[in-house]
Formats: C-alpha cells, sequence, structure tokens
C-alpha cells in the first residue's frame, strides 16, 4: 500500500485558521509531481497544536483532494489508549486509507504496556496501521521484539512501520521478526538511501514538501536498481535534507516553501516559531544546490 516517496505533509494557516485552499493545491502539486502517498496531521503539519475538529478537518480535505490517486496515511496516534481509538475512527470517517500512530508518549510505558496500547487499538477498529517509532520525540521505543509481537498478533492490522530511530540495523531485526511483506518506511531523509539497501521501501519525508519531484525521482531510481542515479539524487539533496531541521520543525519547510511557491503561507502556530536568520540562510544555500532557486 505505501512505499516511495511519500511527503509529511505541512499545515498551511492564513490568520490563525486552515488554509484550505493552500492545502489543497499543495496536496495537488505534490501529487502531479510522483508523491507516491500523503501524510496529513503528522508532527511536520502541527498536528500537536490542532484541535480535534481540525485534525480530522485536514486529513478530510487531504482524502477529498486526492480523490483516491494516492494513499493517504493519517496521523492519528495518542498517549491515552482510548483517545488513539477514538482518532483512528475519526481517520476512518474521513476517508484515510491507513493510520499513523505512535507509541504513548509522556507516559513512558513499559514494552509489555506499549503492546497492550496497540493489542487495545487493533481491537477495536479495522483500519490499517502504519506504526511510528520516533524515540527522539516519544520518549517511547518499540523495540523489535515488541513491533514483532505486536505484528504477529494482528497481521492483517499492522501492516507497516515508519522508523525514526536513525538505527538503520532495525531494518534488518524489523524484516526477521514481522516478515518481508512488513512495510519498512524511513523517518528520515538523510538515511533514506541507506535504509533502502538495507530492504526498505521508501520515505515518509519532509524535504518532500519542498523538492516532490527530486524526492520521487530519487525513490523510483532505487526502485528500478539505478542506483547510480540514486545516489546522484541523494547527493543533490542531502543539504536540503539537513537544513530542514536547522532549527525546529515545521520553521525551515514552510519557509522553503515560501521559497519554491511563493505566496505559500509561513505562519507557524505556536510554540513552535519561524525559521531563524541562521536557518534561513542554511535552507537557501540547500535550495540553491538542489537547484530549487
Amino acid at each position: 500500500m505505501f512505499s516511495g516517496s511519500i511527503p509529511a505533509l505541512v499545515t498551511p494557516f492564513r490568520n490563525g485558521a486552515f488554509a484550505e485552499q493552500d492545502y489543497r493545491d499543495l496536496v495537488e502539486w505534490q501529487i502531479a509531481e510522483g508523491s507516491a502517498g500523503l501524510v496529513p496531521c503528522g508532527t511536520t503539519g502541527e498536528a500537536a497544536t490542532l484541535t480535534k475538529d481540525e485534525h480530522f478537518e485536514v486529513v478530510r480535505v487531504c482524502v477529498d483532494q486526492a480523490k483516491g490517486r494516492v494513499p493517504v496515511l493519517a496521523g492519528a496516534g495518542s498517549n491515552d489508549t482510548q483517545v488513539a481509538i477514538a482518532n483512528v475512527y475519526a481517520a476512518k470517517a474521513s476517508g484515510a486509507d491507513a493510520v499513523l500512530m505512535v507509541p504513548p508518549y509522556y507516559n513512558r510505558p513499559s514494552q509489555e504496556g506499549i503492546f497492550r496500547h496497540f493489542e487495545a487499538v487493533a481491537n477495536a477498529t479495522d483500519l490499517p496501521i502504519v506504526l511510528y517509532n520516533v524515540p527522539g520525540r516519544t520518549v517511547t521505543d518499540i523495540q523489535p521484539a515488541t513491533m514483532a509481537r505486536v505484528v504477529k498478533a494482528f497481521p492483517d492490522r499492522f501492516i507497516g512501520v515508519k522508523d525514526a530511530t536513525g538505527q538503520l540495523g532495525r531494518v534488518s531485526e524489523q524484516r526477521a521478526g514481522c516478515g518481508a511483506g512488513f512495510i519498512q518506511l524511513s523517518g528520515n531523509d538523510e538515511t533514506a538511501l541507506a535504509f533502502n539497501a538495507m530492504g526498505g521501501t521508501g520515505c515518509i519525508s519532509v524535504t518532500a514538501n519542498v523538492a516532490p519531484g527530486l524526492c520521487a525521482d530519487f525513490q523510483a531510481a532505487w526502485a528500478a536498481g539505478d542506483n547510480a542515479r540514486a545516489l546522484e539524487l541523494h547527493d543533490r539533496l542531502y543539504p536540503l535534507h539537513l537544513a530542514m531541521f536547522t532549527d525546529a520543525s515545521p520553521g525551515p519547510v514552510k519557509y522553503a516553501l515560501g521559497r519554491v511557491r511563493p505566496g505559500f503561507p509561513g505562519e507557524i502556530r505556536l510554540p513552535m516559531t519561524e525559521a531563524s536568520e541562521a536557518s534561513r540562510s542554511a535552507v537557501d544555500a540547500a535550495l540553491a544546490h538542489a537547484g530549487l532557486i
């Protein structure tokens, strides 16, 4: 269901409100440029600062604009198991094809607690789930043995993982534990090439917001076995991957979008802030290196 370049979409705002037309235009551009799927309301989409109504209105608009041309993977995680279940219901009602779900953050559950959380979600819902393992944000790590336990218990429910641990060996461990058909997507643009070499099949990407065509071409080259072309595109994009995190996300990526798509709103909700002068300079240099400005 999910492979290739899949942007973790930003959420545009104007005067504090969701800018629907800007979002529709972004979705349309992403599809035209070759993105293979869309992730609304993830970290990059400022999901943590959206109300529940806003969150699933964004998902609904994404689904409506995509019109089935690419699958939509909606952010739906919570540290409250009952809220996570409700989020999956809301995502399904909004038309999402699957949900992206972190383990409970802040609570710091044990591996048993992580399993029980996902078990409860699986028992309450029927929408496919892609696990999202990002210990740097959640302070909770789905260990490979726990992931294998979850997937084996509910093989038709848990279909893949967005792995943002930065530990490339996890790809092999997770393939051994979860099976060769388990979808593994990199959560880090800068290691996406190495992640694919270890057996991954794509990337849920921040950079693809700004360079969807290049990111799609990179993933397509790797899938076609054109490793030299994939490496060339990786090198062209690498400074941009790093520049996206020279300040707290999504400041740099929203600034970059305004540079490649003039008029795109750069407004960000507190407590996040706009990119600093130093970050903007790094983004400009990286965009120039990639040939985007």
